[in-house]
């Protein structure tokens, strides 16, 4: 669904951020602005700072910043749209839906009511478990027998469900509420079958959970959808989850993933674990940054919620043979979205150990230390497809380059999939040309080697802004970086005539910019327009660039930026669509016609050219750091954390 702009910018003039933010994180007033610890990474002094005149946040440490709307976006990991909703809820306003028939705006709001009530039901039943808990000598000896505080319990929300058969029914006065059975909290029988009370002819009905630690499953948004139960001693099964019901999806979900939001900033990667112990017991030493697939093998939803948050991803399994299988598993989930930008490893423990028992035995340094060892998913790929295989036979060669290629058919394309073609093409002892004239005989004639796509080197090579131990070189800053949120600066970097604002005077701000001609001839797009020309005819591209690139797009200007936010939010909620379908969504959005007239200019037959995209968004990066550290500079001498930032930039600069 559009969201009219109209209604956002009401949003947003209703919204304060500091009161959103407020709830989230501790302000204090200092000067014009509110100051607090940043929520997006770890710090131990002040560098977050709220303006309510300006409606704007800024982590001088991190860089972070945004409305009220980008705000829950980060810290709650909600999508667009389910940001733009939560905040109009708060304020009581409806989202307007008047590109949704009667028929369908009634089924979304009685989807809506629904999961509202499950949720509520649920937690009502989650507060029961917490009560429990505290009246049962028995459970509480077993967690400190885990090695578990109150504290890491208090945080996680755990439970305790006791013996009996319906000891809901104390928490529940109707204990025959269809809601209960459709939350997954109880279970019913066949018809007829006597129930516990005697009564023929009525359903039997007994509560799911019975004498097991509980711990409750929150989504983003931190609602209570569903449950894992763990016995006390050494029953089976040991383990027992929620049913899948309209909140609750256990291909989709992660346990701990909404306690481990900060932590994942702070530590920079998310620990992907087996069991609801092993996150709890982690967060307890250390490691806030673990989650847990619920009883299931890892899936594409689960890779793509978390590299929402994250750009690195560390799979821990157990050493042995079901946790190699379920590694080889999470490795085919984790392909498709291993670009260049991303880092996924896989952590392989001795087979007597799990990652709660891991780290009490070799401690917070000893489980850092391993997990810095983790094999890359290059490594492991490798290794998956040479299973098995004698290498040193053509047979056990080709068969290996038989099992490589579905794998190495996932990945998506960037200078990663081509490193690994050439390794694959090493170890099978052929012609990388020739291996892939073998997988892929359409595409073989395209294929280059890596220094084909590399810069020839000409032209000076900007210089970088550096810190010493002493005062920043200014003298560098002779000339000024473009600001990218300046409209002026903004439009200097289009192929357009000097010093032309971009669109016509009179014209209102942010309207399109009418195609620009030269003696009757179109020229060329701007960088701007020919990544969004990619994005909008292969949304699923968005997938590979990073969460910094994210923001780099949906912040420029109109027209591009709020093209990219409204494609973001397609994404989320329809995931990948073609540009008919595209089409449609785009109407009435302001930005409507500029998103047409790209795709018009796209020559028939001819595809966007995703490593002249790469391209683009490298030097844009670019110069976004270099004007961050420009205004930085005033702040350099005086603010630890702004100088810290500042050489974090410069570094990064380097690197580029």
């Amino acid at each position: 669904m559009a969201i009219p702009q109209s209604f956002i910018q009401e949003l947003l003039a209703r919204a304060d951020v500091v009161d959103i933010v407020g709830r989230y994180v501790q302000l204090k007033k200092g000067g014009a602005n509110f100051m607090g610890l940043c929520p997006f990474h770890g710090e131990k002094s002040p560098s977050f700072s709220v303006s309510p005149s300006k409606q704007f946040y800024h982590c001088f440490g991190c860089g972070k910043n945004g409305n009220a709307i980008s705000f829950l976006m980060e810290h709650g990991g909600m999508t667009f749209v389910e940001a733009v909703k939560d905040l109009a809820q708060q304020y009581g306003l409806q989202v307007p839906e008047d590109d949704v028939s009667p028929q369908e705006r009634a089924r979304a709001a009685q989807q809506r009511e629904q999961q509202a009530t499950l949720t509520s039901v649920l937690e009502k039943a989650g507060i029961a478990y917490i009560k429990h808990l505290r009246h049962s000598p028995r459970a509480i000896d077993y967690l400190k027998g885990r090695g578990l505080s109150g504290e890491i319990a208090k945080t996680f929300g755990l439970g305790y469900a006791p013996e009996g058969w319906r000891a809901l029914a104390s928490v529940f006065p109707d204990y025959n509420d269809p809601l209960l059975v459709e939350s997954g909290l109880v279970i019913t029988g066949e018809a007829g079958e006597e129930n516990s009370q005697g009564k023929s002819g009525e359903a039997k009905r007994y509560d799911r959970f019975r004498d097991r630690i509980m711990f409750p499953i929150r989504n983003v948004k931190g609602e209570c959808i569903g449950f894992g139960g763990r016995v006390l001693g050494d029953e089976k099964p040991k383990y027992l989850n929620s049913p899948e019901t309209p909140v609750f999806s256990k291909g989709r979900e992660l346990y701990g993933l909404f306690e481990a939001r900060a932590a994942l900033r702070e530590h920079g990667y998310a620990l992907v674990t087996e069991g609801y112990m092993d996150v709890v017991a982690l967060a307890q030493l250390g490691f806030a940054n673990a989650v847990a697939t619920l009883g299931t093998a890892c899936t594409n939803d689960h890779v793509q919620k978390l590299f929402r948050f994250t750009d690195a991803v560390v799979f821990s399994f157990d050493g042995d043979s079901a946790g190699r299988r379920a590694a080889r598993k999470a490795l085919d989930a984790a392909l498709p979205f291993a670009t260049d930008v991303r880092s996924v490893k896989f952590l392989f423990l001795p087979e007597e150990h799990d990652p709660d028992s891991f780290i009490r035995a070799n401690g917070q340094d000893g489980f850092a230390a391993a997990v810095a060892k983790a094999v890359p998913l290059s490594k492991f790929m490798l290794e998956a497809a040479a299973e098995g295989c004698e290498l040193d036979t053509a047979e056990g060669r080709a068969h290996m380059a038989s099992n490589a290629r579905p794998l190495w058919s996932l990945l998506p394309d960037g200078t990663l999939k081509r490193q690994l073609l050439a390794e694959i093409a090493d170890q099978v002892l052929i012609d990388s040309r020739e291996l892939l004239q073998i997988w892929q005989p359409a595409n073989a004639r395209d294929y280059k080697n890596n220094s084909a796509t590399r810069p020839s080197g000409k032209g000076q090579r900007p210089k970088t802004p550096e810190m010493s131990g002493g005062a920043p070189h200014f003298e560098e800053f002779s000339g000024n970086f473009a600001d990218l949120h300046d409209e002026g600066a903004y439009a200097a970097s289009l192929p357009m005539d000097a010093g032309a604002s971009g669109r016509s005077f009179g014209a209102p701000p942010g309207a399109s910019r009418p195609t620009r001609r030269l003696a009757g001839r179109v020229l060329p797009a701007s960088r701007e327009d020919r990544v969004l020309r990619l994005m909008l005819t292969d949304p699923q591209s968005w997938d590979k660039l990073s969460n910094e690139e994210h923001g780099l797009l949906c912040e420029l200007p109109a027209p591009h930026g709020p093209l990219f936010v409204w494609l973001e939010s397609q994404l989320h909620e329809h995931g990948p669509q073609p540009w008919a379908a595209l089409r449609e969504g785009l109407r009435e959005h302001p930005q409507e016609k500029h998103a047409i007239d790209q795709i018009a200019q796209l020559p028939e037959g001819i595809d966007c050219d995703w490593n002249e995209v790469r391209a683009i968004l490298d030097q844009l990066l670019k110069l976004k750091r270099q004007q961050e550290m420009v205004n930085l500079l005033p702040q350099v001498m005086a603010d630890p954390a702004a100088r810290q930032r500042y050489e974090a930039l410069s570094a990064l600069l380097k690197k580029s």
